[in-house]
């Protein structure tokens, strides 16, 4: 089968259900799963055409008299090891009870809370694409077996899980794009080195008295940096500061 990819990008909100349809068409073909997308984990609203219409009802196949409504869930991705997943991996997974597969394994995954998995994933089984998006925000999209007694997703996963990566990645990612306010993040002058080393040390819990020791330089300097940084970031405060700094990839996890 060949893949149009163009099929599923979406540049204007009319877009968006066409490009579902495509997708489902294209999902279909490839096996019988039914498709639960989501732009943002952490967004209670659920992924809408241009007039409104809830594309999981309107489109993917569920129903509001099912017991498995994740669309009207809002607390979904707090308990439901599927979206604490996509925190930790940016590459396709499958899972069930037994745990989380991936193409290259990620311990961190191992360490996720799996009991009472199909009561909190709301699925047996699912191969899950995490869309990680511009400034922090997190998309996901879960295919799920219509035989729920079909649990063993490792022979789709190897045929299908690249394609179904881009799939989502674009439609998703189009959908933000379109559908989605943008995040206020200034475009700027880029920040000095300094300022991103005084913004590391901050980041991992120094005061600015203890980031002029590390950096042998005076807490006023200190300061100043802090502040061009602040100002740079359009930032109200030091939480702020490091937040937007992180968003824009300034700092992170091993600064």
């Amino acid at each position: 089968m060949t893949l149009d990819i163009d099929s599923v990008r979406i540049t204007k909100p009319r877009d968006v259900r066409p490009a579902a349809e495509n997708l489902r068409a294209i999902v279909s073909g490839m096996m019988d799963f039914r498709i639960a997308p989501c732009h943002n984990i952490a967004s209670k609203q659920p992924m809408l055409d241009a007039d409104g219409n809830i594309l999981a009802t309107s489109v993917f196949g569920w129903t509001e008299e099912s017991a498995d409504r994740w669309w009207r869930m809002p607390r979904l991705a707090l308990v439901s090891p599927l979206p604490t997943a996509c925190r930790y991996e940016s590459e396709p997974f499958w899972c069930n009870a037994e745990g989380f597969r991936t193409a290259a394994h990620n311990p961190l995954l191992d360490a996720i809370d799996i009991t009472n998995f199909e009561r909190r994933g709301l699925s047996p089984a699912s191969i899950v694409i995490p869309v990680h998006l511009p400034f922090g925000q997190i998309g996901a999209a879960s295919f799920v077996p219509r035989d729920r007694s079909h649990t063993d997703l490792s022979a789709e996963f190897a045929e299908h899980s690249d394609t179904l990566g881009l799939l989502m990645r674009t439609f998703i990612s189009g959908y933000v794009r379109v559908m989605c306010e943008p995040e206020r993040v200034p475009i700027g002058p880029a920040l000095s080195k300094r300022e991103v080393e005084c913004l590391r040390w901050a980041a991992v819990g120094k005061t600015d008295y203890e980031i002029s020791l590390i950096m042998a330089r005076s807490r006023a300097t200190v300061r100043f940096h802090m502040h061009n940084a602040s100002m740079k970031l359009d930032a109200v405060n030091r939480s702020q500061t490091l937040f937007k700094a992180t968003q824009l990839g300034y700092i992170g996890l091993h600064s």
